[in-house]
């Protein structure tokens, strides 16, 4: 059945909505997969300040999601906010462009350019603070009944068709990633900056103006105002908590009794054994906190998962900086004439999603059936799993490249002072592909997992946990070069982030990753034993 209800495929506002957020990614990845290029050759960075720019302005982009969405779950609709963080998007987008032509036609000038630098990229980041999280939340609620508070998965049916719908967005914005990546890393290099950031802004403003437009398609579930305020709520349960556990009577301050809508059902969750009935008047009350309560136990059970999840995001933010900065030493002619720019191997990661997405429902799933015995193959917890070890594994192969292209580059130095080394650049695609099929696995089942354990009102808010994983992980991965850039150059030799890249030892930082990944991966198999699904945790209820 569940296999039925997904070849009826998705709605028109689904689809709408997958192909702007295609093209969100275009204008986002053509600036972040090249920028650590542009910090370094144009605003004149060295090798590890740019990485550590990077990385901190991707955690800072990906953090800020947990700031907006409790006031788009609280106060706004989804469409509206869309709508209005778009247009800071743009303007952020509009500034970064100015700066590439300023910094061309005034090289100079360069406190003055560094600090307009800093706070276009701040306003692209509040502008993709609420509109990523609210977009997806948006598209999900075009399959949601919006009938369930809690999560719950009793619904195989619906299982399954919003698995499909995550499947196809995560495809959707890899489409538009792929080519922000190729095309624009190929038009910075080639043709310039100024014409490199023009065109993801205009990519963005034409995204915008399709919103716009298009919003009547979803305008069923754009316009339902949420008046419950979840994430107060939250805040005011744990209060209530808290007081009556110091003896005290604590009543939660609600504007309306009948604003926030947490009964879970009309009917019972439990219909044996319901007791008296004061004990049932009290469950169905939503003032005397249960449910509010319930609702943050469920976020805050999240948060070991949430954690060991981290050291797959500080891998992610490898291809950006130093895969890069790898592939620029490396041989990357084809023919005579043209030369790879080495940001465009990070499409390989997307091309690896595109090309396998297909592939999950129609090989993989069956294949895990027969072993599992299980009619869904792999759970979601899972298939993140097996992300992680993926990631593991693409570390461990990078790490190896790495030490080979010193070998070579320290027979090269005996001859020659270039960096360069006579070593193909396609030596660094298997840890590309290797990240682009833990992707497939983790990424899509971290949007799965959040989005099925929280309750239904504060959609966005699951969003918003699902990248602030890769918001926190950029800063780590920030911390953790300061860290080792310190404790390597203390003894007076050569950072293992040197600018010169024949002294550099990435090979040694990839091993660390690996190791700590290896270390989150224990520990996440470890709290996976013991952790309960939201439906779960109901169920217990009914005992």
């Amino acid at each position: 059945m569940a296999g039925e209800h997904r070849h009826k495929g998705l709605s028109k506002s689904c689809i709408m909505l997958i192909v702007i957020a295609g093209k969100e990614r275009f204008a986002f990845k053509g600036v972040a997969s090249n920028l650590v290029t542009y910090l370094t050759d144009v605003v004149k960075m060295s090798n590890s300040s740019a990485a550590k720019t990077v990385n901190s302005w991707c955690g800072f982009t990906s953090m800020l999601p947990l700031l907006v969405a409790p006031l788009a779950d609280s106060y706004w609709d989804r469409y509206s906010t869309i709508l209005a963080f778009s247009f800071i998007y743009v303007v952020g987008l509009v500034a970064l462009t100015s700066t590439a032509f300023t910094w061309s036609w005034s090289p100079t000038n360069s406190t003055s350019s560094s600090s307009f630098l800093f706070w276009s990229l701040c306003l692209i980041s509040l502008g993709q603070g609420g509109y990523n999280p609210s977009l997806q939340a948006l598209g999900a609620d075009q399959l949601d009944n919006g009938d369930e508070e809690l999560p719950t998965s009793k619904d195989d049916q619906k299982s399954s068709i919003k698995s499909f719908f995550f499947k196809w967005w995560y495809f959707g914005v890899c489409s538009g990633s792929l080519l922000g990546v190729t095309v624009m890393s190929y038009i910075q290099d080639t043709f310039g900056w100024v014409l490199g950031f023009a065109i993801p802004t205009v990519a963005m403003v034409t995204s915008m103006v399709f919103l716009s437009f298009g919003g009547r398609m979803c305008g069923k579930k754009s316009k339902e105002y949420i008046q419950g305020k979840p994430f107060l709520n939250i805040i005011q349960a744990i209060k209530a908590a808290a007081s009556k556990v110091m003896g005290c009577e604590t009543a939660l301050a609600m504007e309306k009794p009948d604003a926030v809508e947490l009964e879970l059902q009309e009917k019972p969750l439990c219909p044996q054994n319901l007791g008296s009935n004061k004990d049932l008047v009290e469950r169905e009350n939503p003032t005397n906190g249960t449910h509010l309560l319930q609702n943050a136990k469920v976020v805050l059970r999240l948060l070991p998962i949430w954690i060991m999840l981290l050291m797959f995001a500080v891998i992610f933010q490898q291809p950006a900086t130093f895969f890069t900065k790898q592939g620029m030493t490396m041989e990357r002619n084809i023919g005579s004439k043209f030369k790879i720019p080495p940001a465009t191997l990070q499409s390989t990661i997307t091309v690896s999603i595109i090309l396998l997405m297909p592939l999950y429902d129609t090989v993989l799933i069956p294949f895990t059936q027969m072993i599992t015995r299980n009619e869904k193959g792999i759970n979601v917890m899972q298939r993140m799993g097996v992300g992680m070890f993926l990631s593991i594994i693409a570390m461990t192969i990078a790490a190896i490249v790495e030490t080979k292209r010193l070998e070579l580059s320290k027979q090269m130095g005996k001859m020659s002072e270039s960096e360069m080394v006579p070593l193909s650049i396609f030596w660094l695609l298997p840890q590309y592909i290797l990240l682009g099929i833990s992707d497939i696995f983790t990424v899509v089942g971290m949007q799965e997992f959040f989005y099925n354990e929280v309750p239904v009102r504060m959609r966005t808010m699951a969003f918003a946990l699902y990248t602030s994983v890769f918001g926190v992980g950029s800063f780590m991965s920030a911390l953790l070069i300061s860290i080792i850039e310190v404790l390597s150059s203390s003894s007076g030799g050569h950072s293992w982030f040197s600018d010169d890249m024949r002294e550099a030892r990435l090979d040694k930082f990839y091993w660390v990753l690996a190791l700590g990944s290896a270390l989150s991966l224990l520990l996440y198999v470890v709290f996976c034993k013991i952790y309960r699904t939201g439906c779960d945790s109901h169920s217990d209820a009914c005992k």
